[in-house]
């Protein structure tokens, strides 16, 4: 059992390690030259997992953003030709978003960075301790259900 002294100490290395992964992440993005915010980078990624072109509306619902900030993000990939707007086939008052040759090219260069950038983060746990800690982020991305006495 946890006291709430060691649940907040818990926390707030959470929150740091999350804050240095994000440097570290935009760190390598930069070194790649791609010209690709973080946000950029998750809309892309986001964009690559679906089998047909989003509307915006889906985007933001996925990102967890409000539409108008899938509009900016979608407004500086379509200028640098990494995605495209294109109508709805069945609704031609529907637009959506569909990535280009280039930004798959961005999305391998884009994988690349986050490896590199996970390899730094990890540099200084064994292997066993990284299988402990990919047990335990699951255990945490899961949400196991909380049992407290």
């Amino acid at each position: 059992m946890t006291s709430p002294d060691s649940d907040g100490l818990l926390a707030e290395q959470l929150l740091r390690l999350t804050r240095r992964v994000h440097r570290i992440q935009k760190r390598h993005l930069e070194h790649r030259d791609l010209g690709i915010t973080p946000a950029q980078s998750r809309l892309l990624r986001t964009l690559a997992h679906w089998g047909s072109p989003p509307r915006m509306a889906d985007l933001a619902e996925r990102l967890e953003v409000v539409p108008r900030a899938v509009t900016t993000l979608v407004d500086g990939l379509e200028a640098s030709g990494k995605v495209r707007r294109v109508p709805d086939p069945a609704n031609r008052r529907v637009i959506r978003i569909e990535l280009t040759d280039d930004g798959r090219g961005a999305l391998r260069e884009l994988r690349a960075a986050r490896r590199s950038a996970a390899e730094e983060i990890l540099a200084p746990l064994t292997e066993e301790q990284r299988e402990s800690l990919g047990g335990l982020l699951n255990t945490l991305i899961d949400g196991a259900p909380v049992r407290r006495c």
